[in-house]
């Protein structure tokens, strides 16, 4: 059975930053794809960042150069650090794996102005 559960989100002031965890099992980690994606209310879900199993990068245009994504293949988990934090950053934050299409239960971002 696919899990993928995140966790760290929370309530920061703009320009703060967080780190978002992904924990996953069942499936064959260190040779999958993971992203993050992000969905704020009355908006589609927008991608934040990927990592690939080699772990080249690729960020959304709204992050880039401030949010960054890990992996640690020994843990199963990939991370998503978040600095200068801004309001529009505020949404549920969901984990996803480009094998099985699957995704976490989210993580909320709440960042005030």
């Amino acid at each position: 059975q696919v899990q993928l559960v995140e966790s760290g989100g929370g309530l920061v002031q703009a320009g703060g930053s967080l780190r978002l965890s992904c924990a996953a099992s069942g499936i064959i980690f260190s040779k999958i794809a993971m992203g993050w994606y992000r969905q704020a209310p009355g908006k589609q879900r927008e991608l934040v960042a990927i990592i690939s199993s080699s772990g080249s990068t690729t960020y959304g245009d709204s992050v880039k150069g401030r949010f960054t994504i890990s992996r640690d293949n020994a843990k199963k988990t990939i991370y998503l650090q978040m600095n200068t934090l801004k309001p529009e950053d505020t949404a549920v934050y969901y984990c996803h794996d480009y094998l099985g299409s699957y995704w976490g239960q989210g993580t909320q971002v709440t960042v005030s102005s």
